[in-house]
Protein backbone atom coordinates (compact mmCIF):
# COMPACT_ATOMS: atom_id res chain seq x y z
CA UNK A 1 0.00 0.00 0.00
CA UNK A 2 1.90 3.20 -1.18
CA UNK A 3 -1.50 5.49 -0.19
CA UNK A 4 -1.03 8.12 2.21
CA UNK A 5 -3.01 10.73 3.91
CA UNK A 6 -3.09 14.37 2.64
CA UNK A 7 -2.98 16.42 6.13
CA UNK A 8 -3.11 19.15 3.66
CA UNK A 9 -6.43 18.53 1.63
CA UNK A 10 -9.48 20.51 1.81
CA UNK A 11 -10.96 16.92 1.84
CA UNK A 12 -11.27 14.98 5.23
CA UNK A 13 -8.97 11.98 5.98
CA UNK A 14 -11.56 9.72 6.78
CA UNK A 15 -13.17 10.44 2.78
CA UNK A 16 -9.59 10.04 1.95
CA UNK A 17 -9.25 6.90 3.01
CA UNK A 18 -12.73 5.71 2.11
CA UNK A 19 -12.32 6.62 -1.81
CA UNK A 20 -8.58 4.93 -1.03
CA UNK A 21 -10.77 1.76 -0.08
CA UNK A 22 -13.18 1.65 -2.78
CA UNK A 23 -10.79 2.26 -5.36
CA UNK A 24 -8.76 -0.77 -4.05
CA UNK A 25 -12.06 -2.93 -4.14
CA UNK A 26 -12.58 -1.88 -7.83
CA UNK A 27 -8.66 -2.22 -8.85
CA UNK A 28 -8.65 -5.66 -6.74
CA UNK A 29 -5.95 -4.25 -4.21
CA UNK A 30 -8.46 -5.91 -1.47
CA UNK A 31 -9.65 -9.29 -2.89
CA UNK A 32 -13.52 -9.46 -2.63
CA UNK A 33 -13.08 -13.29 -0.81
CA UNK A 34 -10.38 -11.96 2.08
CA UNK A 35 -11.40 -10.46 5.30
CA UNK A 36 -10.40 -6.13 5.32
CA UNK A 37 -7.49 -4.35 7.15
CA UNK A 38 -9.09 -3.88 10.97
CA UNK A 39 -9.48 -0.36 11.97
CA UNK A 40 -6.99 -0.38 14.65
CA UNK A 41 -4.62 -2.28 11.90
CA UNK A 42 -5.10 0.45 9.73
CA UNK A 43 -4.79 3.42 12.02
CA UNK A 44 -1.31 2.41 13.00
CA UNK A 45 -0.54 1.54 9.70
CA UNK A 46 -1.23 5.33 8.12
CA UNK A 47 -0.50 6.98 11.67
CA UNK A 48 -4.50 7.98 11.79
CA UNK A 49 -6.67 8.38 14.51
CA UNK A 50 -8.96 4.86 14.66
CA UNK A 51 -11.80 7.20 15.04
CA UNK A 52 -11.26 8.42 11.38
CA UNK A 53 -10.57 4.62 10.10
CA UNK A 54 -14.25 4.48 11.51
CA UNK A 55 -15.52 7.15 10.43
CA UNK A 56 -14.18 5.80 6.68
CA UNK A 57 -15.82 1.98 7.28
CA UNK A 58 -18.91 4.23 8.47
CA UNK A 59 -19.45 5.60 4.89
CA UNK A 60 -18.34 2.88 2.88
CA UNK A 61 -21.08 0.80 4.78
CA UNK A 62 -23.77 3.30 4.16
CA UNK A 63 -23.05 3.29 0.53
CA UNK A 64 -23.32 -0.40 0.44
CA UNK A 65 -19.68 -1.10 -0.53
CA UNK A 66 -18.59 -3.32 2.85
CA UNK A 67 -20.30 -5.09 5.50
CA UNK A 68 -19.08 -4.95 9.31
CA UNK A 69 -19.64 -8.04 11.63
CA UNK A 70 -18.78 -8.19 15.07
CA UNK A 71 -16.26 -11.05 15.83
CA UNK A 72 -16.01 -11.98 12.32
CA UNK A 73 -14.69 -8.94 10.35
CA UNK A 74 -14.86 -6.47 7.52
CA UNK A 75 -15.92 -7.91 4.35
CA UNK A 76 -16.43 -6.23 0.42
CA UNK A 77 -20.16 -6.95 0.12
CA UNK A 78 -21.48 -9.70 -2.43
CA UNK A 79 -24.06 -7.05 -3.78
CA UNK A 80 -21.94 -4.16 -4.16
CA UNK A 81 -23.73 -2.28 -7.15
CA UNK A 82 -26.64 -2.27 -4.39
CA UNK A 83 -29.63 -4.79 -7.02
CA UNK A 84 -31.09 -6.11 -3.66
CA UNK A 85 -28.82 -4.88 -0.56
CA UNK A 86 -30.89 -2.48 1.21
CA UNK A 87 -28.61 0.08 2.05
CA UNK A 88 -28.64 3.14 4.96
CA UNK A 89 -28.36 6.61 4.46
CA UNK A 90 -25.00 8.41 4.68
CA UNK A 91 -25.30 10.13 7.32
CA UNK A 92 -21.95 11.36 7.35
CA UNK A 93 -22.58 13.33 3.99
CA UNK A 94 -26.03 14.88 5.78
CA UNK A 95 -23.88 16.02 8.36
CA UNK A 96 -21.78 17.37 6.52
CA UNK A 97 -24.57 19.06 4.35
CA UNK A 98 -26.94 20.74 6.89
CA UNK A 99 -26.81 24.48 6.59
CA UNK A 100 -26.51 24.84 10.72
CA UNK A 101 -22.94 24.71 11.10
CA UNK A 102 -21.38 23.29 13.85
CA UNK A 103 -19.61 24.81 16.94
CA UNK A 104 -15.98 25.38 16.54
CA UNK A 105 -13.75 22.15 17.15
CA UNK A 106 -11.98 23.66 20.74
CA UNK A 107 -15.37 24.86 21.53
CA UNK A 108 -16.77 21.03 21.29
CA UNK A 109 -13.63 19.99 22.88
CA UNK A 110 -14.39 22.04 25.55
CA UNK A 111 -17.99 20.99 26.38
CA UNK A 112 -17.00 17.16 25.61
CA UNK A 113 -14.36 17.31 28.54
CA UNK A 114 -16.39 19.53 30.70
CA UNK A 115 -19.23 16.65 30.44
CA UNK A 116 -16.89 13.47 30.74
CA UNK A 117 -14.04 14.46 32.72
CA UNK A 118 -14.00 16.06 36.72
CA UNK A 119 -11.93 19.45 35.61
CA UNK A 120 -10.83 22.79 37.79
CA UNK A 121 -13.86 24.38 35.66
CA UNK A 122 -12.30 28.03 34.43
CA UNK A 123 -14.45 27.90 31.12
CA UNK A 124 -18.39 27.73 31.11
CA UNK A 125 -19.98 30.95 31.25
CA UNK A 126 -22.21 30.00 34.28
CA UNK A 127 -22.87 30.12 37.91
CA UNK A 128 -21.70 27.67 40.19
CA UNK A 129 -24.86 25.97 41.93
CA UNK A 130 -23.82 27.54 45.72
CA UNK A 131 -24.83 31.06 43.79
CA UNK A 132 -28.13 29.51 43.26
CA UNK A 133 -30.90 31.15 45.37
CA UNK A 134 -32.20 27.12 45.81
CA UNK A 135 -33.89 27.89 48.92
CA UNK A 136 -35.93 30.62 47.68
CA UNK A 137 -36.59 28.56 44.81
CA UNK A 138 -37.09 25.67 46.72
CA UNK A 139 -39.81 27.61 49.02
CA UNK A 140 -41.82 28.80 45.65
CA UNK A 141 -41.97 24.87 44.10
CA UNK A 142 -43.02 23.98 47.37
CA UNK A 143 -45.53 26.38 49.14
CA UNK A 144 -46.78 28.52 46.72
CA UNK A 145 -49.57 26.86 44.23
CA UNK A 146 -48.59 26.89 40.58
CA UNK A 147 -51.51 29.31 39.09
CA UNK A 148 -50.30 29.12 35.54
CA UNK A 149 -51.62 26.56 32.40
CA UNK A 150 -49.73 23.48 30.84
CA UNK A 151 -51.25 24.07 27.75
CA UNK A 152 -49.36 26.32 25.07
CA UNK A 153 -48.93 29.58 26.69
CA UNK A 154 -49.22 33.34 24.53
CA UNK A 155 -46.79 32.93 22.15
CA UNK A 156 -45.15 35.61 23.11
CA UNK A 157 -44.77 34.28 26.41
CA UNK A 158 -46.61 34.09 30.17
CA UNK A 159 -48.22 37.74 29.82
CA UNK A 160 -47.74 37.89 34.09
CA UNK A 161 -44.40 37.11 33.57
CA UNK A 162 -43.83 39.85 30.76
CA UNK A 163 -45.55 42.61 33.27
CA UNK A 164 -43.34 41.63 36.05
CA UNK A 165 -40.29 41.78 33.84
CA UNK A 166 -41.24 45.39 32.64
CA UNK A 167 -41.23 46.12 36.46
CA UNK A 168 -37.94 44.82 36.82
CA UNK A 169 -36.04 46.77 34.12
CA UNK A 170 -37.86 49.66 34.58
CA UNK A 171 -36.76 49.74 38.41
CA UNK A 172 -33.12 47.69 37.91
CA UNK A 173 -31.99 49.05 34.74
CA UNK A 174 -33.89 52.43 33.56
CA UNK A 175 -36.06 50.29 30.92
CA UNK A 176 -39.50 51.89 29.89
CA UNK A 177 -41.42 48.88 28.13
CA UNK A 178 -45.08 47.37 28.39
CA UNK A 179 -45.82 43.18 27.78
CA UNK A 180 -46.78 43.60 24.46
CA UNK A 181 -42.80 44.94 23.55
CA UNK A 182 -41.41 41.86 25.73
CA UNK A 183 -40.64 38.30 23.73
CA UNK A 184 -39.69 35.52 26.76
CA UNK A 185 -36.91 33.14 24.83
CA UNK A 186 -34.93 30.22 25.95
CA UNK A 187 -32.16 32.29 26.76
CA UNK A 188 -30.34 34.97 25.42
CA UNK A 189 -28.46 32.22 22.88
CA UNK A 190 -32.22 31.63 21.31
CA UNK A 191 -32.76 35.58 21.20
CA UNK A 192 -29.62 35.85 18.95
CA UNK A 193 -30.27 32.98 16.91
CA UNK A 194 -34.29 34.66 15.87
CA UNK A 195 -32.97 37.93 15.38
CA UNK A 196 -30.40 36.68 12.89
CA UNK A 197 -32.55 34.33 11.30
CA UNK A 198 -35.52 37.15 11.52
CA UNK A 199 -34.37 40.35 10.59
CA UNK A 200 -31.00 39.59 8.35
CA UNK A 201 -30.73 37.85 5.18
CA UNK A 202 -27.75 35.81 3.39
CA UNK A 203 -25.10 38.53 2.01
CA UNK A 204 -26.05 41.28 4.53
CA UNK A 205 -23.06 42.70 6.69
CA UNK A 206 -23.46 43.22 10.96
CA UNK A 207 -20.80 44.61 13.09
CA UNK A 208 -19.49 42.40 15.83
CA UNK A 209 -16.90 43.38 18.72
CA UNK A 210 -13.37 41.63 18.51
CA UNK A 211 -12.90 39.86 20.90
CA UNK A 212 -16.61 38.75 21.89
CA UNK A 213 -18.67 35.80 23.07
CA UNK A 214 -20.41 36.61 19.11
CA UNK A 215 -16.90 35.88 17.49
CA UNK A 216 -17.36 32.32 18.52
CA UNK A 217 -20.70 32.00 17.31
CA UNK A 218 -21.38 30.09 14.01
CA UNK A 219 -24.78 31.44 13.83
CA UNK A 220 -23.63 34.47 11.47
CA UNK A 221 -22.05 32.22 9.03
CA UNK A 222 -25.01 29.03 8.99
CA UNK A 223 -27.34 32.12 8.06
CA UNK A 224 -24.60 33.57 5.42
CA UNK A 225 -24.20 36.81 7.20
CA UNK A 226 -21.26 38.77 6.70
CA UNK A 227 -19.15 39.63 9.92
CA UNK A 228 -17.28 42.83 10.20
CA UNK A 229 -15.49 43.52 13.25
CA UNK A 230 -15.08 46.11 16.12
CA UNK A 231 -11.76 46.11 17.87
CA UNK A 232 -12.32 46.26 22.07
CA UNK A 233 -9.63 46.88 24.06
CA UNK A 234 -9.72 48.04 27.96
CA UNK A 235 -11.20 51.16 26.89
CA UNK A 236 -13.97 49.60 25.10
CA UNK A 237 -14.61 50.36 21.37
CA UNK A 238 -14.09 53.38 19.34
CA UNK A 239 -17.28 54.57 17.83
CA UNK A 240 -15.80 56.23 14.70
CA UNK A 241 -15.09 52.30 13.61
CA UNK A 242 -18.86 52.11 13.26
CA UNK A 243 -18.54 54.72 10.56
CA UNK A 244 -15.93 52.91 8.68
CA UNK A 245 -17.45 49.90 8.42
CA UNK A 246 -20.84 51.53 7.29
CA UNK A 247 -19.19 53.28 4.84
CA UNK A 248 -17.06 50.20 3.64
CA UNK A 249 -19.55 47.46 3.73
CA UNK A 250 -23.09 48.89 4.57
CA UNK A 251 -23.55 46.98 8.11
CA UNK A 252 -26.88 46.37 8.67
CA UNK A 253 -26.94 45.36 12.52
CA UNK A 254 -25.19 45.84 15.42
CA UNK A 255 -24.27 43.33 18.05
CA UNK A 256 -22.81 44.77 21.41
CA UNK A 257 -22.29 43.64 25.01
CA UNK A 258 -21.26 47.03 26.67
CA UNK A 259 -21.39 46.23 30.04
CA UNK A 260 -18.79 43.53 31.49
CA UNK A 261 -18.52 42.79 28.18
CA UNK A 262 -17.30 38.64 27.68
CA UNK A 263 -14.49 38.10 27.28
CA UNK A 264 -12.60 41.56 28.45
CA UNK A 265 -14.95 42.56 31.05
CA UNK A 266 -14.83 46.08 29.90
CA UNK A 267 -17.43 48.77 30.58
CA UNK A 268 -18.06 50.81 27.58
CA UNK A 269 -17.99 54.46 28.73
CA UNK A 270 -21.12 56.32 28.79
CA UNK A 271 -19.75 58.68 26.06
CA UNK A 272 -19.00 56.18 24.09
CA UNK A 273 -22.76 54.33 24.36
CA UNK A 274 -24.10 57.95 23.56
CA UNK A 275 -22.12 58.23 20.71
CA UNK A 276 -23.15 55.07 19.28
CA UNK A 277 -26.43 55.58 20.00
CA UNK A 278 -26.28 58.99 17.75
CA UNK A 279 -24.39 57.24 14.88
CA UNK A 280 -26.99 54.44 15.33
CA UNK A 281 -30.21 57.08 14.51
CA UNK A 282 -28.00 59.05 12.12
CA UNK A 283 -27.57 55.81 9.54
CA UNK A 284 -30.87 54.07 10.91
CA UNK A 285 -28.53 50.95 11.84
CA UNK A 286 -30.67 48.82 14.74
CA UNK A 287 -28.24 47.76 17.75
CA UNK A 288 -28.77 44.28 19.52
CA UNK A 289 -27.69 44.57 22.92
CA UNK A 290 -26.60 42.04 24.87
CA UNK A 291 -26.67 42.81 28.55
CA UNK A 292 -26.67 39.23 31.15
CA UNK A 293 -23.66 41.37 33.45
CA UNK A 294 -25.30 44.70 34.39
CA UNK A 295 -26.74 44.08 38.21
CA UNK A 296 -23.38 42.77 39.07
CA UNK A 297 -21.39 46.02 39.42
CA UNK A 298 -18.19 45.58 42.11
CA UNK A 299 -18.43 49.12 42.88
CA UNK A 300 -22.62 49.78 43.67
CA UNK A 301 -23.02 51.68 40.83
CA UNK A 302 -26.03 51.58 38.82
CA UNK A 303 -24.89 50.81 35.39
CA UNK A 304 -27.19 52.33 32.29
CA UNK A 305 -28.03 50.09 29.44
CA UNK A 306 -27.90 51.59 25.91
CA UNK A 307 -31.79 50.46 25.74
CA UNK A 308 -32.52 52.84 29.06
CA UNK A 309 -30.30 55.55 26.89
CA UNK A 310 -32.13 55.02 23.71
CA UNK A 311 -34.88 57.62 22.94
CA UNK A 312 -35.28 56.69 19.09
CA UNK A 313 -36.63 52.33 19.40
CA UNK A 314 -33.08 51.69 17.85
CA UNK A 315 -32.22 49.27 20.32
CA UNK A 316 -32.93 45.12 20.53
CA UNK A 317 -32.58 44.73 24.02
CA UNK A 318 -31.48 41.11 24.93
CA UNK A 319 -31.53 39.72 28.87
CA UNK A 320 -31.54 36.78 31.11
CA UNK A 321 -31.76 35.09 34.27
CA UNK A 322 -29.13 33.16 33.25
CA UNK A 323 -25.82 35.06 34.74
CA UNK A 324 -27.94 35.96 38.04
CA UNK A 325 -30.27 33.52 39.15
CA UNK A 326 -29.90 29.85 37.34
CA UNK A 327 -28.90 29.15 34.16
CA UNK A 328 -31.24 25.78 33.90
CA UNK A 329 -34.54 28.06 34.42
CA UNK A 330 -33.70 28.90 30.46
CA UNK A 331 -35.68 32.11 31.01
CA UNK A 332 -34.13 35.02 28.64
CA UNK A 333 -36.44 37.76 27.01
CA UNK A 334 -35.99 40.45 23.88
CA UNK A 335 -37.33 44.01 24.45
CA UNK A 336 -37.99 46.09 20.94
CA UNK A 337 -40.61 47.36 18.74
CA UNK A 338 -43.77 45.62 18.94
CA UNK A 339 -43.96 44.78 15.03
CA UNK A 340 -40.43 43.39 15.82
CA UNK A 341 -41.29 41.42 18.90
CA UNK A 342 -44.40 39.48 17.26
CA UNK A 343 -42.28 38.68 14.09
CA UNK A 344 -39.69 37.06 16.33
CA UNK A 345 -42.81 35.63 18.52
CA UNK A 346 -44.36 33.92 15.34
CA UNK A 347 -41.07 32.30 14.43
CA UNK A 348 -40.07 30.92 17.80
CA UNK A 349 -43.50 29.52 17.76
CA UNK A 350 -42.86 27.95 14.51
CA UNK A 351 -39.76 26.14 16.65
CA UNK A 352 -41.23 25.09 19.91
CA UNK A 353 -44.47 26.43 20.17
CA UNK A 354 -43.57 28.76 23.10
CA UNK A 355 -41.78 29.09 26.00
CA UNK A 356 -42.15 26.47 28.80
CA UNK A 357 -45.01 27.86 31.21
CA UNK A 358 -43.40 25.97 34.85
CA UNK A 359 -40.34 27.83 34.50
CA UNK A 360 -41.59 31.06 33.52
CA UNK A 361 -43.91 30.72 36.52
CA UNK A 362 -40.83 30.00 38.98
CA UNK A 363 -38.99 33.09 37.67
CA UNK A 364 -41.97 35.19 37.42
CA UNK A 365 -42.72 34.41 41.37
CA UNK A 366 -38.80 34.60 42.46
CA UNK A 367 -38.65 38.54 40.54
CA UNK A 368 -42.08 39.23 42.30
CA UNK A 369 -40.34 38.18 45.41
CA UNK A 370 -38.43 40.36 48.36
CA UNK A 371 -35.73 37.40 48.43
CA UNK A 372 -34.41 38.73 44.60
CA UNK A 373 -33.05 41.84 45.80
CA UNK A 374 -31.32 40.13 48.49
CA UNK A 375 -30.13 37.03 45.99
CA UNK A 376 -28.19 40.00 43.85
CA UNK A 377 -26.66 41.53 46.73
CA UNK A 378 -25.32 38.41 48.19
CA UNK A 379 -24.59 37.34 44.64
CA UNK A 380 -22.68 40.33 43.63
CA UNK A 381 -20.60 40.17 47.05
CA UNK A 382 -19.31 36.41 45.82
CA UNK A 383 -18.62 37.26 42.67
CA UNK A 384 -16.37 40.08 43.98
CA UNK A 385 -14.12 37.52 46.20
CA UNK A 386 -13.89 35.41 43.27
CA UNK A 387 -12.77 38.02 41.13
CA UNK A 388 -10.20 39.39 43.89
CA UNK A 389 -9.01 34.99 44.18
CA UNK A 390 -8.23 35.01 40.57
CA UNK A 391 -6.52 38.26 40.19
CA UNK A 392 -4.74 37.88 43.68
CA UNK A 393 -3.43 34.25 42.39
CA UNK A 394 -2.39 35.66 38.45
CA UNK A 395 -0.44 37.81 40.15
CA UNK A 396 1.21 35.29 42.55
CA UNK A 397 1.11 32.43 40.20
CA UNK A 398 2.04 34.28 37.11
CA UNK A 399 3.42 37.92 38.09
CA UNK A 400 4.64 38.90 35.05
CA UNK A 401 4.16 36.54 32.78
CA UNK A 402 0.33 37.87 31.74
CA UNK A 403 -0.89 40.94 31.78
CA UNK A 404 -5.49 41.57 32.65
CA UNK A 405 -7.33 44.47 33.48
CA UNK A 406 -9.39 43.98 36.65
CA UNK A 407 -12.83 43.71 35.52
CA UNK A 408 -15.34 45.70 37.52
CA UNK A 409 -18.20 43.41 36.92
CA UNK A 410 -19.26 40.51 35.66
CA UNK A 411 -17.88 36.76 35.41
CA UNK A 412 -14.90 36.68 33.09
CA UNK A 413 -11.44 37.80 32.91
CA UNK A 414 -9.18 38.57 30.15
CA UNK A 415 -5.89 37.50 30.01
CA UNK A 416 -2.66 38.34 27.57
CA UNK A 417 -0.02 35.36 27.70
CA UNK A 418 2.95 37.14 26.94
CA UNK A 419 5.26 34.40 26.43
CA UNK A 420 4.67 32.68 22.27
CA UNK A 421 2.94 29.34 22.73
CA UNK A 422 0.81 27.12 20.85
CA UNK A 423 -3.11 27.81 21.83
CA UNK A 424 -3.67 24.24 21.58
CA UNK A 425 -0.72 23.06 22.99
CA UNK A 426 -1.15 24.98 26.14
CA UNK A 427 -5.00 23.85 26.34
CA UNK A 428 -4.37 20.07 25.84
CA UNK A 429 -1.28 20.67 29.00
CA UNK A 430 -3.74 22.32 31.14
CA UNK A 431 -6.35 19.70 30.65
CA UNK A 432 -3.60 17.28 31.49
CA UNK A 433 -3.30 18.66 34.75
CA UNK A 434 -7.11 18.95 35.57
CA UNK A 435 -7.66 22.69 34.09
CA UNK A 436 -9.86 23.91 31.44
CA UNK A 437 -10.32 27.21 30.17
CA UNK A 438 -11.24 29.27 27.32
CA UNK A 439 -8.58 29.57 24.46
CA UNK A 440 -8.41 33.44 23.18
CA UNK A 441 -8.45 32.65 19.64
CA UNK A 442 -12.31 31.15 19.84
CA UNK A 443 -13.17 34.51 20.73
CA UNK A 444 -11.04 36.49 19.15
CA UNK A 445 -9.06 37.36 15.68
CA UNK A 446 -6.10 37.91 18.23
CA UNK A 447 -3.85 35.29 19.60
CA UNK A 448 -2.15 34.90 22.47
CA UNK A 449 -5.01 35.52 25.05
CA UNK A 450 -7.21 33.45 26.99
CA UNK A 451 -10.73 33.55 29.31
CA UNK A 452 -10.28 32.49 32.75
CA UNK A 453 -14.62 32.70 34.05
CA UNK A 454 -14.61 33.31 38.03
CA UNK A 455 -17.88 32.73 38.63
CA UNK A 456 -18.09 28.37 38.39
CA UNK A 457 -15.75 27.65 40.98
CA UNK A 458 -14.99 28.39 44.74
CA UNK A 459 -12.12 30.61 45.88
CA UNK A 460 -9.66 27.82 46.32
CA UNK A 461 -10.26 25.74 43.28
CA UNK A 462 -9.80 28.54 41.63
CA UNK A 463 -6.30 29.37 43.37
CA UNK A 464 -5.69 25.91 42.28
CA UNK A 465 -6.70 26.36 38.29
CA UNK A 466 -4.35 28.97 37.93
CA UNK A 467 -1.63 27.17 39.15
CA UNK A 468 -2.16 23.83 37.23
CA UNK A 469 -2.46 26.13 34.39
CA UNK A 470 1.01 27.50 35.19
CA UNK A 471 2.19 24.56 35.75
CA UNK A 472 1.06 23.68 32.05
CA UNK A 473 2.25 27.26 30.42
CA UNK A 474 5.54 26.29 32.10
CA UNK A 475 6.00 22.97 30.43
CA UNK A 476 5.85 24.82 26.88
CA UNK A 477 8.92 25.13 25.73
CA UNK A 478 9.48 28.12 23.07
Amino acid sequence: MDWKPDRKSKTPIYKQLAMYIENGIADGTFPPDKLLPSERGLAKQFDINRSTVVAAYDELESNGIINRNRGSGTTISKDIWGMAKKRIPSWNRYIEAGSFLPNMPVTQRIHKELAETKLINLASGELSQDLFPMASLREITSNRSFIGTLGYDHPQGNEILRETLAAHVKKCREIETNASSILITSGAQQALHLVVQCLLKPGDAVAIEDPSYHYSLPIFKSAGIKTCYLKVDKDGLNPNDITALYKKHRIKMIFLNPIFQNPTGTLLPEEQRRKILKLSSEYGIPVVEDDPYSLTPFTGKRMRTLKSMDVNGNVLYISSLTKIIASGLRIGWIIGPKSVIERLSDAKQQVDFGHGSYSQWIANDFLESKNFESHITSLVKQLEERRDQIVKSLQILLKDQVEFTIPQGGIHIWCRIKKEHSEIQLLEESIKRGVIYVPGATMGSEKGFVRFTYAREKEENIHEGIKRFADALASIKN
